[in-house]
Protein backbone atom coordinates (compact mmCIF):
# COMPACT_ATOMS: atom_id res chain seq x y z
CA UNK A 1 0.00 0.00 0.00
CA UNK A 2 0.97 3.69 -0.72
CA UNK A 3 0.95 6.60 1.21
CA UNK A 4 -1.40 8.84 1.65
CA UNK A 5 -0.77 11.50 -1.24
CA UNK A 6 -0.58 14.68 -1.08
CA UNK A 7 -4.28 15.00 -2.62
CA UNK A 8 -5.14 13.53 0.26
CA UNK A 9 -4.80 16.48 2.52
CA UNK A 10 -7.14 18.53 0.47
CA UNK A 11 -9.96 21.39 1.76
CA UNK A 12 -12.48 18.68 2.33
CA UNK A 13 -10.19 16.91 4.61
CA UNK A 14 -9.17 20.05 6.92
CA UNK A 15 -13.36 20.70 6.97
CA UNK A 16 -14.17 17.67 8.14
CA UNK A 17 -11.32 16.91 10.79
CA UNK A 18 -10.58 20.09 11.49
CA UNK A 19 -13.37 22.83 10.93
CA UNK A 20 -16.67 21.30 11.44
CA UNK A 21 -17.86 21.58 14.81
CA UNK A 22 -19.55 18.12 14.97
CA UNK A 23 -16.87 16.16 12.95
CA UNK A 24 -13.23 17.98 13.95
CA UNK A 25 -10.80 15.81 15.80
CA UNK A 26 -9.42 18.55 17.89
CA UNK A 27 -10.43 19.70 20.98
CA UNK A 28 -8.90 23.26 21.98
CA UNK A 29 -8.58 22.35 25.87
CA UNK A 30 -6.57 19.26 25.16
CA UNK A 31 -4.24 21.25 22.69
CA UNK A 32 -3.93 24.13 25.63
CA UNK A 33 -3.19 21.43 27.95
CA UNK A 34 -0.75 19.97 25.58
CA UNK A 35 1.19 22.79 25.01
CA UNK A 36 1.29 23.78 28.48
CA UNK A 37 2.80 20.68 29.54
CA UNK A 38 5.02 20.28 26.69
CA UNK A 39 6.57 23.64 27.26
CA UNK A 40 6.79 23.27 31.13
CA UNK A 41 8.41 20.12 30.85
CA UNK A 42 10.91 20.96 28.38
CA UNK A 43 11.56 23.80 30.82
CA UNK A 44 11.74 21.81 33.56
CA UNK A 45 15.04 19.72 32.30
CA UNK A 46 16.13 22.93 31.06
CA UNK A 47 16.57 21.72 27.55
CA UNK A 48 17.40 25.85 25.24
CA UNK A 49 14.69 26.40 23.04
CA UNK A 50 15.08 28.68 20.35
CA UNK A 51 14.05 27.09 17.07
CA UNK A 52 10.69 24.80 16.34
CA UNK A 53 9.88 22.88 13.93
CA UNK A 54 6.37 21.82 13.20
CA UNK A 55 6.15 19.20 10.80
CA UNK A 56 2.63 18.19 9.22
CA UNK A 57 1.98 21.64 10.70
CA UNK A 58 -1.71 21.05 9.35
CA UNK A 59 -3.44 24.49 10.37
CA UNK A 60 -0.86 26.19 12.51
CA UNK A 61 -2.30 25.23 16.08
CA UNK A 62 1.03 24.66 17.83
CA UNK A 63 2.40 28.36 16.15
CA UNK A 64 -0.19 29.73 19.07
CA UNK A 65 0.65 27.56 21.77
CA UNK A 66 4.55 28.26 20.50
CA UNK A 67 3.79 32.04 20.59
CA UNK A 68 2.20 31.75 24.65
CA UNK A 69 4.61 29.32 26.28
CA UNK A 70 7.73 29.45 24.37
CA UNK A 71 8.29 33.40 23.73
CA UNK A 72 11.22 33.33 22.72
CA UNK A 73 11.07 30.35 19.95
CA UNK A 74 11.31 31.10 16.12
CA UNK A 75 8.26 28.73 14.58
CA UNK A 76 8.68 27.30 11.50
CA UNK A 77 5.45 25.11 9.73
CA UNK A 78 6.21 22.78 6.89
CA UNK A 79 3.17 20.61 4.95
CA UNK A 80 2.23 18.12 2.22
CA UNK A 81 -0.99 19.71 1.30
CA UNK A 82 -0.77 22.22 -1.23
CA UNK A 83 -4.09 23.54 0.16
CA UNK A 84 -2.66 24.83 3.32
CA UNK A 85 0.31 25.87 1.95
CA UNK A 86 -1.47 28.27 -0.33
CA UNK A 87 -3.88 29.17 2.51
CA UNK A 88 -1.58 29.92 5.24
CA UNK A 89 2.35 30.44 3.79
CA UNK A 90 3.89 27.25 5.13
CA UNK A 91 6.86 25.61 3.51
CA UNK A 92 6.26 22.79 1.67
CA UNK A 93 7.36 19.63 2.24
CA UNK A 94 6.95 15.76 3.87
CA UNK A 95 8.48 14.27 6.99
CA UNK A 96 9.66 11.54 4.78
CA UNK A 97 12.71 13.54 3.02
CA UNK A 98 12.48 17.08 4.63
CA UNK A 99 16.04 18.48 4.90
CA UNK A 100 17.03 21.61 6.79
CA UNK A 101 20.65 23.80 7.25
CA UNK A 102 20.99 22.81 10.48
CA UNK A 103 18.24 20.95 13.14
CA UNK A 104 15.85 22.08 15.65
CA UNK A 105 15.81 22.35 19.21
CA UNK A 106 12.12 21.22 19.62
CA UNK A 107 10.21 19.24 16.37
CA UNK A 108 6.59 18.45 16.39
CA UNK A 109 5.14 15.76 14.46
CA UNK A 110 1.79 15.34 15.50
CA UNK A 111 -0.87 13.14 13.56
CA UNK A 112 1.52 12.52 10.51
CA UNK A 113 3.23 9.09 11.08
CA UNK A 114 0.19 7.12 10.54
CA UNK A 115 -0.23 7.89 6.93
CA UNK A 116 3.21 6.79 6.20
CA UNK A 117 3.53 3.20 4.74
CA UNK A 118 5.47 0.77 6.65
CA UNK A 119 9.04 1.85 3.85
CA UNK A 120 8.37 5.74 4.49
CA UNK A 121 7.44 5.61 8.11
CA UNK A 122 11.24 3.90 8.58
CA UNK A 123 12.57 6.85 6.73
CA UNK A 124 10.19 9.47 8.52
CA UNK A 125 11.59 8.47 11.92
CA UNK A 126 15.24 8.30 10.64
CA UNK A 127 14.85 11.55 9.29
CA UNK A 128 13.15 13.59 12.29
CA UNK A 129 15.66 11.89 14.30
CA UNK A 130 18.45 14.10 12.36
CA UNK A 131 16.19 16.96 12.52
CA UNK A 132 16.18 17.32 16.31
CA UNK A 133 19.34 18.54 18.13
CA UNK A 134 17.07 18.96 21.32
CA UNK A 135 13.38 17.90 21.86
CA UNK A 136 10.91 15.81 19.95
CA UNK A 137 7.28 15.71 20.53
CA UNK A 138 5.35 12.82 18.43
CA UNK A 139 1.68 11.96 18.28
CA UNK A 140 0.84 9.22 16.75
CA UNK A 141 -2.02 6.59 16.79
CA UNK A 142 -1.04 2.58 17.06
CA UNK A 143 -2.70 -0.70 16.43
CA UNK A 144 -2.72 -0.84 20.44
CA UNK A 145 -4.81 1.56 20.41
CA UNK A 146 -7.06 0.17 18.59
CA UNK A 147 -7.14 -3.53 20.06
CA UNK A 148 -8.00 -1.23 23.61
CA UNK A 149 -10.69 0.57 21.60
CA UNK A 150 -9.37 3.42 22.40
CA UNK A 151 -10.05 5.29 19.39
CA UNK A 152 -13.13 7.01 18.22
CA UNK A 153 -13.57 5.34 14.66
CA UNK A 154 -16.56 7.50 13.77
CA UNK A 155 -14.24 10.77 13.99
CA UNK A 156 -10.62 8.81 12.97
CA UNK A 157 -9.93 9.07 9.58
CA UNK A 158 -9.98 5.49 8.46
CA UNK A 159 -6.66 5.34 5.77
CA UNK A 160 -4.36 5.60 8.31
CA UNK A 161 -2.06 2.78 8.47
CA UNK A 162 -2.16 0.82 12.02
CA UNK A 163 1.75 0.21 12.89
CA UNK A 164 2.93 -1.45 16.39
CA UNK A 165 4.17 1.24 18.88
CA UNK A 166 7.45 -0.96 19.13
CA UNK A 167 7.74 0.00 15.69
CA UNK A 168 7.70 3.60 15.90
CA UNK A 169 9.32 3.14 19.40
CA UNK A 170 12.12 1.12 17.52
CA UNK A 171 12.41 3.91 14.60
CA UNK A 172 12.76 6.56 16.76
CA UNK A 173 14.80 5.02 19.48
CA UNK A 174 18.18 5.07 17.18
CA UNK A 175 18.64 8.76 17.76
CA UNK A 176 16.74 9.65 20.59
CA UNK A 177 15.75 8.97 24.23
CA UNK A 178 11.90 8.48 25.45
CA UNK A 179 10.62 10.95 28.07
CA UNK A 180 6.94 9.82 27.75
CA UNK A 181 4.52 11.71 27.50
CA UNK A 182 5.30 11.89 23.82
CA UNK A 183 8.31 13.14 24.41
CA UNK A 184 11.89 12.14 22.88
CA UNK A 185 15.70 13.69 23.41
CA UNK A 186 18.17 13.95 21.29
CA UNK A 187 21.12 12.08 21.90
CA UNK A 188 22.88 14.45 20.67
CA UNK A 189 21.51 16.87 23.18
CA UNK A 190 23.43 18.33 26.23
CA UNK A 191 21.06 17.75 28.98
CA UNK A 192 21.90 15.23 32.24
CA UNK A 193 19.01 12.99 33.27
CA UNK A 194 18.27 10.49 35.98
CA UNK A 195 17.85 7.50 34.73
CA UNK A 196 14.21 6.90 35.72
CA UNK A 197 13.34 10.34 33.91
CA UNK A 198 14.36 8.37 30.52
CA UNK A 199 12.91 4.70 29.24
CA UNK A 200 16.62 3.60 27.84
CA UNK A 201 16.80 0.84 29.90
CA UNK A 202 20.37 2.79 31.22
CA UNK A 203 21.16 3.17 34.45
CA UNK A 204 23.09 6.16 36.25
CA UNK A 205 22.87 9.66 34.03
CA UNK A 206 24.26 9.71 30.32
Amino acid sequence: MQSAPATTFDEAYYQRFYFDKKTRVVDPAHVDRLGAFVAAYLQYLRVPVRRVLDIGCGIGLWQGLIARHLPGASYHGVEISGYLCQRYGWACGSVVDYAAPEPFDLVICQGVLPYLNPSDMRRALANLGQLCRGALYVEAVSREDYERDAIDEDLTDGRQFRHRAAVYRRGLSEHLLELGGGLWLSRRADVPLFALEHMDGRSGRF
